[in-house]
């Protein structure tokens, strides 16, 4: 990395604050409880943990709007929650991180998405999940809408985090897509296959290895077969960028009559890959309405998922800490 590339880095992160970002997607409330196995149950061949203390972060779309807060991004979220404890806990959680929560709507008849991950001496050592998947009605669907469509006049860039637990749906998709594309609006997607037909025409669609094989119908297996998958994407979506990320490969992107760029992993320890995915889209998505150009997004977010790899639990990544890493890896 040459002087004018650090710079550039450099500036990018300093504009993180002046970006304002929507999140749009399910929102989860995850719990931890943290403790110390030292026996085996006598009741069947289980660990017995003593729990010390419990946590709860925002999880899921919430967790990728934490992420943008943490870089110091305007952050605004759109989702639905229940009627009950953990909603309150959320929108709790969202409001001390100073993200607005005025695009989430209240559904009384779901409960709110709780994931409760037990863990000891740093290892995660079981995951409870207690939600309803099912799709939203026709009158909360259409308050998602116009909460969206409100906040999408006012921001740079729009993120779709599609968990599967129903409030990205095709009604909703056909409005918005199209409503922040006439106003040249950043586009990012975390896609789940069942929608990938409504995401024509965004910026970016960010699916990991595993994703993009099933996006384009062949199994993504060498250097060979990304290259022909990522073109793929490109081409399916018309989207201007496919990032498909590789876990402890990295990262490959994909942009329109250009090689393909493949950025190595920066992550030197690896004790919790929850989140990290939330990590990379925040990160490149808020260094394009930065002013990056995508394979410099790719850089800094590489860097931003290389950190929060190395931390236990949901975890998100500060500016200071990224410029840290980006330091070092110029060093390197």
């Amino acid at each position: 990395m040459g002087i004018s590339d650090f710079n550039k880095l450099k500036n990018v992160i300093g504009n993180f604050k002046n970006a304002k970002v929507l999140v749009v997607g399910d929102l989860i409330l995850d719990e931890f409880i943290w403790g110390d196995v030292t026996r085996i149950s006598p009741e069947a061949p289980v660990p017995v943990v003593w729990v010390k203390r419990e946590s709860f972060m925002p999880g899921g779309a919430s967790n990728v709007a934490n992420n943008l807060s943490s870089l110091g991004a305007c952050t605004y979220l759109a989702g639905v929650i229940g009627a009950d404890e953990r909603g309150a806990i959320l929108k709790g959680e969202l409001e001390q991180k100073n993200i607005d929560v005025s695009g989430i709507v209240v559904d009384p008849s779901r409960p709110t998405t709780l994931k409760t991950r037990v863990v000891a001496h740093h290892q995660q050592v079981v995951r409870i999940d207690k939600e309803k998947v099912g799709g939203l009605s026709d009158d909360l669907i259409r308050r998602i809408i116009k909460n969206t469509k409100s906040i999408i006049e006012k921001v740079d860039a729009v993120i779709i985090e599609d968990y599967g637990k129903g409030v990205i749906t095709p009604k909703l998709l056909k409005e918005i897509v199209p409503f922040a594309k006439e106003r040249k609006k950043i586009i990012s997607v975390d896609p789940k296959e069942e929608h990938l037909m409504y995401y024509n025409g965004i910026t970016l669609i960010t699916p990991n290895n595993h994703e993009a094989s099933k996006a384009v119908g062949f199994e993504i297996k060498d250097s060979a077969t990304l290259k022909k998958a990522g073109q793929a994407m490109l081409k399916k979506f018309k989207c201007r960028i496919a990032l498909i990320t590789l876990g402890e490969n990295g990262m490959a992107v994909f942009e329109k009559d250009k090689p393909m760029k493949h950025i190595p992993t920066v992550a030197q320890d690896v004790f919790d890959v929850s989140g990290a995915g939330d990590t990379v889209i925040a990160s490149y998505t808020l260094s394009l309405a930065s002013g990056a150009n995508p394979l410099q997004a790719a850089h800094i977010s590489n860097c931003a998922g290389g950190i929060v790899v190395g931390k236990v639990g949901i975890a998100v990544v500060t500016p200071e800490e990224l410029m840290d890493r980006i330091k070092r890896e110029r060093v390197k």
